[in-house]
């Protein structure tokens, strides 16, 4: 069976899923078979796998960087948040159905044996499995019935190291009170500390970092400076929408929906050194985009109701008809037709019936099983601006609920207006490439001007950049140690 060693935070967004990430790249970079999980992961950035299984995508990032295939098994809970207390809830890829907070928190234990046969299964094939933990383990409420912290810790008899956000201050606090709020048994899994997220000089954390040694019991493994990667982020927490953009040659706009997912579609944009990505959630922040972006939501008829109360659905129909081209995917491309329809409730909205935006010569309606493929083919049949698309190669996979028409192509629309079911498609340099020729030719741009680059090639070389500062910044001579229980 393989080793393990397990990440937890002092909250969400301490920096487990980059740092899981890391020591994936690292161990594979050492010659070892290694693979990410995480029990339970609430997003709505998820991945279709090849046989059709649903997981987040946080821990297909890391299985990239452990150079390996994604599967279900690394992330055998998933949970898809469709209202403020419920979510959509995935085990082992495939729905269960959508439940409050309560109904789940009452039955996860009922999963517990398929998690714990993902694990076994995983741990049985690789050398050294990482997990990644979820929040914080000293949610005290939440301990009895614990599946992903330190209930899950104690399961597989995984060490943990502690990683806390220096970046959002008090750090000391976050690291100390975190151990304090343990149990012992708990507390005597805790291995060591790492503050992440740090800028500055080291040298002034000194006194602090020895205190803390002290007062925990256990040593600060490292000090991880904040890493500038180019890697997708896990879920809505992304610092990615609270960037300011000044608008370069080509200035794209996505819609940023109250229920955003998949947003990582759109990162291939941020590659051009002279295309500005910028995600806008108020009318006057929205400007003149060359392109103007409706990304997927797990809340397709709420969304489209902010939408509408917010100005912004009478902004993107003013312009379409200037000419801007305007792009739906999976969520908003349903939102650009004439109707949409869930009769039996699959959504959380309580509206069996409202009207879309009438871009687009279609309707949707929400079924109860949910389509889960990955796809790939050739684009055929587009007029309008994107018609240079006809011919070209596409890749990626569908996630939805709604079925908008039999047999829907991989590209609907014309003019200047379109959509598609396909998450990843603009992951394929030629359809990125082809897209944003277009938008040149309409502002008398040359193309060579945006400087574009091999996407793959870039990719791995982010893994390996956070493995470089990661490896510079924790003990991983004490790492292996940990991992093998010499600690």
């Amino acid at each position: 069976m393989a080793k393990n060693i397990m990440i937890q935070g002092t909250m969400s967004n301490a920096g487990k899923s980059l740092l899981v990430a890391g020591l994936c790249r690292i161990f594979k970079q050492d010659g070892y078979r290694v693979a990410p999980f995480k029990s339970q992961n609430m997003a709505l950035n998820s991945f279709i796998t090849r046989d059709g299984g649903e997981m987040g995508r946080a821990q297909v990032v890391q299985a990239e960087a452990a150079g390996i295939t994604p599967d279900v098994r690394m992330n055998p809970i998933l949970l898809k948040p469709t209202t403020d207390i419920g979510s959509q809830v995935i085990v082992n890829g495939r729905v269960q159905g959508n439940m409050g907070a309560m109904e789940y928190s009452r039955r996860k234990k009922e999963y517990l044996p398929a998690v714990l046969e993902a694990y076994r299964s995983l741990a049985a094939e690789y050398d050294i499995i990482v997990i990644e933990g979820a929040g914080s383990p000293a949610e005290i409420n939440l301990r009895q019935d614990d599946i992903v912290n330190m209930g899950f810790a104690n399961l597989v008899d995984a060490p943990v190291l502690l990683v806390g956000d220096i970046d959002r201050g008090g750090v000391f606090a976050q690291l100390y009170g975190t151990i304090s709020l343990l149990e012992p048994e708990e507390r005597r899994r805790i291995k060591g500390t790492v503050v992440n997220k740090f800028r500055g000089d080291r040298s002034i954390l000194e006194p602090g970092l020895r205190t803390l040694e002290e007062l925990c019991g256990v040593p600060v493994v490292g000090v991880v400076p904040y890493i500038h990667v180019d890697i997708d982020d896990e879920d809505s927490l992304t610092e990615r929408f609270d960037r300011t953009s000044a608008r370069k040659l080509i200035d794209i706009a996505v819609i940023r929906l109250p229920y955003i997912s998949n947003f990582t579609d759109f990162s291939p944009f941020e590659r051009y050194n002279n295309v500005s990505l910028r995600y806008v959630n108020h009318v006057e922040d929205l400007h003149q985009p060359d392109m103007m972006i409706l990304p997927g939501t797990k809340s397709t008829i709420s969304d489209l109701l902010w939408l509408r109360q917010c100005g912004l659905e009478a902004a993107v129909q003013k312009a379409a008809a200037s000419g801007t081209l305007v792009f739906g995917v999976c969520g908003g491309l349903q939102m650009l037709g004439r109707k949409i329809s869930d009769p039996q409730q699959v959504e959380a909205a309580g509206i069996a019936e409202i009207h879309g935006m009438g871009l687009l010569e279609m309707d949707t309606i929400f079924r109860p099983e949910k389509v889960q493929t990955q796809t790939k083919g050739v684009f055929e049949g587009i007029d309008g601006l994107l018609a240079d698309l006809n011919g070209k190669h596409y890749e990626g996979y569908e996630i939805h609920m709604g079925r908008s028409k039999e047999k829907l192509p991989a590209l609907v629309g014309a003019g200047n207006v379109y959509g598609t079911y396909i998450h990843g498609i603009f992951d394929t340099l030629d359809v990125c490439d082809t897209i944003l020729k277009a938008l040149c030719r309409q502002r008398g741009i040359d193309f060579s001007l945006l400087e574009s680059f091999d996407r793959r090639e870039y990719k791995n070389r982010q893994y390996d950049l956070l493995a470089d500062a990661v490896r510079r910044s924790l003990d991983m001579d004490f790492i292996y140690r940990v991992l093998n229980r010499k600690v």
